[in-house]
């Protein structure tokens, strides 16, 4: 229960829309009418492609209703489920959480003899409509006409949770945390591989999210909505989850369910999680954001980001609130060499801290305090997880008092993590699961067993030279005021020179105007019940973003202004860039 009332604009949106111009087509009946009508050979292969996670009632419903004279299931030309799991033993290994990225193709995983007899079937027709439909679809034929049937990875996690399986294997009762490694490691990998190349050309794009209920655009309309997201601000539909240490901040400023017990954490910026709303008139669809990073990575992201990243969206912004919750789990993120040898993954969770609110007695955890013995912390450590006796976090760990607007920088490598009464704002790079838990303070996680701690993987990251001078000397708000006025304050608040993201925070009661540094800028409006966002040059229609809000402005949208919704009110962003 609520224990305290927050400061709250209540103007939160938690399904932010854009308006575009493709028209979207709602039913099983009214789709499959718009791709007949697709269908100018006398005889047209329909290839209904799908990304790994599209329910298979959904996809054979739409088939059925094209009434095909020849049906193909794609996933029997797949490898079977025990082969799937024998080939990808090393990939996904014995940890709980931890696997390896996949460097494979989906193509990789198909049996050449099945693709081979499918294409028998398909040339023995003479006349009518074939209909090949299932993930990978499109390895077996190039498809006359090609829909891709989407959905969002958060829309899976939702299904695995109430029983659904991952792809090509029958585990409805594993884990969330199993299930979820499947897809992070594997499935979405391959799914992205396989789509990338497929948006340049398909027909139609199909939104599956709401089960009974597809929706489709044209291609055309499709890349044309994306082209468009790519030269103007804005936002990805956030979503919320509770936490063993979740607090009560969440719910009253983002205006959530009020009988859940609590909401630990959010991802309000993460395309390669979140999704896009698309709208025309009353239609709504919705469809991934990472649409936009592999279709538009140049455009979304600057030339400059996108030639070190390629169509990767490297930047993160999430909630984490334990306002009258409890502690962060004590955790330390692996360096760069470390996670490439180990998980497969070029980059690293270089992150901070930015503290959105805070009560008087919120802290961070930060750094190794000076004269701290790293072999007696880490025995120490070990001796908790075996015996579950406390471990003393404040004996080795800096535990530094934080209030509001305080920004903490986190390169990879240091020991963090937030006490309880905090309400945090973490920027940070996108490798977003690679967490070594080293302490969680004696609980349970919500399915009621230990969370997984990986003191093995810790203890061969943990830099037990950054201690307690140091921290307080580089990463406890570093802030350098780069420009102050009657109406703009300027400053640098981070990250650390070790970190590639530069964060800057600027106070403003009137308009003022951002140049581009040639990299996508990730936003959170943390001051202010409004802002408008426009472009000097017309180039895009204004845009409001609300208190808390993260927001998106691509490279291809180019200068931009920021503007208090009502004049005079003082407002203040934090902006986060690739540095140049």
């Amino acid at each position: 229960m609520l224990t305290k009332q927050y400061k709250s604009y209540h103007n939160y949106e938690k399904a932010p829309v854009t308006s575009v111009a493709g028209e979207i087509t709602t039913g099983f009946a009214a789709i499959a009418k718009k791709i007949l009508a697709a269908c100018e050979k006398e005889k047209t292969i329909v290839v209904l492609e799908a990304y790994p996670g599209v329910d298979r009632a959904d996809l054979f419903a739409l088939a059925d209703a094209l009434s095909p004279v020849c049906l193909i299931d794609a996933d029997f030309c797949a490898f079977s489920k025990e082969k799937l799991a024998d080939t990808w033993k090393e990939e996904l290994t014995d940890d709980r959480v931890f696997g390896k990225m996949t460097t494979a193709k989906l193509s990789d995983y198909y049996e050449s003899d099945a693709i081979e007899a499918a294409r028998a079937q398909l040339d023995a027709v003479d006349t009518g409509v074939c209909v090949v439909a299932g993930t990978g679809a499109s390895l077996i034929h190039p498809g006359d006409v090609t829909a891709y049937c989407d959905l969002s990875r958060w829309e899976i996690q939702l299904r695995w949770r109430a029983g659904g399986t991952n792809w090509r294997c029958d585990n409805p009762d594993d884990p969330q945390l199993t299930k979820y490694k499947r897809g992070f490691f594997i499935e979405w990998r391959l799914g992205d591989r396989l789509k990338q190349p497929l948006l340049k050309t398909i027909d139609f794009l199909i939104d599956t999210n709401k089960k009974g209920m597809p929706k489709m655009m044209n291609g055309d309309d499709f890349r044309a909505a994306l082209k468009q997201i790519a030269h103007q601000p804005f936002r990805t539909v956030p979503y919320f989850d509770p936490g063993p240490w979740g607090g009560q901040w969440m719910k009253q400023i983002c205006g959530l369910d009020q009988n859940e017990k609590n909401f630990a954490w959010s991802f309000d910026g993460v395309p390669e999680e979140n999704s896009l709303l698309l709208k025309n008139g009353e239609d709504v669809m919705e469809i991934p954001a990472m649409n936009l990073v592999l279709n538009q990575p140049q455009a979304l992201l600057g030339t400059r980001v996108y030639g070190r990243f390629g169509a990767e969206f490297p930047i993160r912004f999430d909630f984490l609130d334990t306002m009258d919750g409890g502690n962060l789990s004590l955790q330390v993120h692996p360096l760069t060499e470390y996670i490439q040898r180990t998980f497969g993954m070029h980059y690293t969770q270089d992150e901070s801290y930015y503290l959105l609110d805070a009560e008087d007695d919120a802290c961070v955890y930060l750094g190794i305090k000076t004269g701290t013995k790293p072999e007696e912390m880490i025995e120490a450590l070990k001796a908790a997880q075996e015996t579950g006796e406390p471990f003393d976090a404040e004996r080795y760990v800096n535990r530094i008092p934080a209030k509001k607007h305080d920004h903490f920088l986190i390169p990879a490598g240091t020991v963090h993590c937030s006490g309880r009464n905090a309400m945090v704002l973490e920027i940070s790079a996108t490798p977003y699961i690679f967490t070594f838990k080293l302490y969680d303070w004696g609980r349970l996680g919500l399915d009621g067993r230990p969370r997984p701690i990986h003191i093995e993987h810790g203890e061969q990251v943990i830099q037990f030279d950054r201690t307690t001078d140091w921290v307080h000397e580089n990463l406890v708000n570093a802030v350098r005021v780069l420009h102050e006025d009657e109406h703009l304050k300027a400053e640098h608040t981070g990250l650390h020179a070790l970190e590639f993201l530069e964060t800057t925070r600027f106070w403003f009661d009137a308009p003022f105007d951002l140049e581009r540094n040639d990299s996508v800028s990730m936003l959170n409006l943390i001051e202010g019940e409004a802002a408008v966002v426009s472009s000097p040059t017309g180039a895009f229609e204004p845009f409001t973003v609300h208190y808390a809000e993260t927001f998106i402005v691509p490279a291809g949208a180019g200068a931009y202004r920021i503007a208090p919704l009502h004049e005079g009110e003082h407002c203040a962003v934090i902006r986060a860039e690739v540095r140049g």
